[in-house]
C-alpha cells in the first residue's frame, strides 16, 4: 500500500504540473522603424511603326502614284499633368531632296503626299519641330485632359507622289526617307 500512495502522490504531482499554466509578464515592444519607399513612373512618349518601306511605281507626268502598302504608326504615351497636347508629325530633312536620284534629280517633299485616316492628300511643305524648313506636316494633335495622360493611338497612313510638276523627271530609281515623330508639349 506504500508503494501505491507513494504512486497515487507522484500523479497527483505530475497532474498539477501539467495543469499549472505559468504567469505571464508584461508584453515589451520595441520600437517602431520605418522604410520610405520611392516609385517613380518617368514620363514616356514612343511611336512604331506597322512597316518601314512603301514602294512606288511611277508614271511621268502622273498625279496619281499611290504607294504599295498603308503604314499605321501607333503612339503610345505616359505623360504629366502639365502636358497640353501630344503632336505627331511626318517630315523629310530636306525639301528639295525628299527623293533623289543620287544624280541631281529629285522629288520635292511638296510632290509627296500623305492621307492620314482616310483624310484628303496632303504635300509635306510646312514647317515643323523637326527636319528641314517646308518639309514637314502634322499628321495629328491630341489634348491631353485628365483621363488620357496615358493613352495609344493610331494614324493609318497612306502615300502618294504627284508627278505632274515633274513631267521631265528621268527615268531612274528614287529613294528617300521620311521619319515620324511625336511630341509632347
Amino acid at each position: 500500500m506504500k508503494r501505491n500512495v507513494k504512486l497515487g502522490w507522484l500523479m497527483t504531482l505530475l497532474m498539477t504540473a501539467a495543469l499549472t499554466v505559468p504567469a505571464r509578464g508584461q508584453v515589451l515592444n520595441s520600437a517602431a522603424s520605418t522604410i520610405t519607399l520611392n516609385a517613380v513612373l518617368s514620363q514616356s512618349v514612343s511611336v512604331t511603326l506597322s512597316a518601314n518601306a512603301v514602294n512606288f511605281t511611277l508614271t511621268s507626268g502622273s498625279a496619281n502614284n499611290p504607294g504599295s502598302t498603308s503604314i499605321t504608326a501607333t503612339t503610345t504615351w505616359t505623360l504629366k499633368p502639365s502636358v497640353g497636347s501630344l503632336k505627331v508629325y511626318a517630315f523629310f530633312s530636306n525639301s528639295a531632296s525628299a527623293l533623289t536620284d543620287g544624280a541631281g534629280n529629285n522629288i520635292a517633299s511638296a510632290d509627296f503626299q500623305i492621307s492620314n485616316n482616310g483624310g484628303a492628300f496632303n504635300a509635306l511643305t510646312n514647317t515643323v519641330p523637326f527636319g528641314g524648313a517646308n518639309a514637314g506636316l502634322q499628321l495629328s494633335s491630341t489634348p491631353i485632359l485628365g483621363n488620357n495622360r496615358t493613352g495609344t493611338r493610331n494614324d493609318v497612313m497612306n502615300f502618294n507622289i504627284n508627278l505632274v510638276p515633274l513631267p521631265n523627271l528621268p527615268a531612274g530609281t528614287y529613294t528617300g526617307t521620311l521619319t515620324i515623330q511625336a511630341q509632347a508639349i
